[in-house]
């Protein structure tokens, strides 16, 4: 029987990988972005590639009423959605004060709200089922404090946490939580951010490659996937709890000064 997956940010980066790696596995797709064109490109090549039946949702999920409107047109649609990636996601370089307000919303609502207003109307169908698996794609920002990215270092701590606590709700039943933890990868998250001109993406892993341990971690049903990280990165994380706070946060502003 073929899987469907519905994947925000499906248009470019980690997203458009996501939806090419379940489209190879013969999976069905539902694609969803702000931009309808870059939709309908993928949804052509997958379609003509590997047969799968592709459905584009234009749709911006900084609006608040985005994804109920996006899950009724699914329900409507009468296609059962097996796999339900929350990918769609940005940041934004700068200090919180001289930030214009309305980016650090809109950040809040995609990379928070939308994605666990997602997660709650399709663990509905999960739940009567007793069958799905969600993946949220969270970072290693969800590590530690970020200065110069105060809110987006904050909104994946928050995506990190609650993947952890829902899969834990969750274990006993067939639906699995996994969460995605990403380094510095190779997409327009950097050039849109700006992080593009810092130390932190001095070296970037492919979308592919994190695309590819994201979703073989949601198919094992694995609660965390860290993934795109060198040797040098490893070792800094693990020493993420024994370094005294202020001595990280120093670190880590360094890291994302633009060089």
């Amino acid at each position: 029987m073929r899987k469907t997956a519905l994947i925000t940010g499906a248009s470019s980066g980690i997203g458009k990988e996501f939806a090419k790696i379940h489209a190879e596995n013969g999976g069905d797709l539902i694609i969803v972005a702000r931009s309808e064109n870059n939709l309908n490109e993928l949804k052509n090549e997958l379609e003509a590639s590997y047969g799968t039946h592709v459905l584009v949702i234009q749709k911006d999920l900084t609006q608040a009423n985005a994804s109920k409107e996006i899950y009724e047109q699914v329900k409507s649609s009468g296609i059962h959605v097996n796999y339900l990636i929350n990918n769609a996601g940005f940041g934004g370089l700068g200090k919180f004060n001289e930030r214009e307000l309305e980016q650090d919303v809109s950040m809040i609502q995609l990379n928070i709200t939308a994605l666990t207003s997602l997660t709650h109307y399709f663990l509905q169908d999960f739940i009567k089922y007793n069958e799905g698996k969600i993946l949220n794609v969270s970072s290693t920002a969800s590590f530690m404090p970020g200065p110069l990215q105060a809110v987006y270092f904050a909104t994946k701590a928050y995506v990190t946490f609650f993947s952890n606590a829902i899969a834990e709700e969750l274990k006993d039943t067939n639906i699995t939580v996994t969460n995605l933890m990403p380094g510095a990868t190779e997409s327009q998250f950097g050039k849109v951010s700006g992080m593009d001109k810092t130390a932190m993406f001095k070296k970037t892993a492919s979308a592919r490659s994190v695309a590819q341990d994201g979703y073989n971690g949601m198919l094992n049903g694995e609660l965390d996937v860290i993934s795109g990280l060198s040797f040098m990165q490893k070792a800094m994380i693990s020493m993420i709890p024994f370094t005294p706070k202020k001595i990280l946060l120093s670190q880590v502003k360094k890291m994302q000064e633009v060089q």
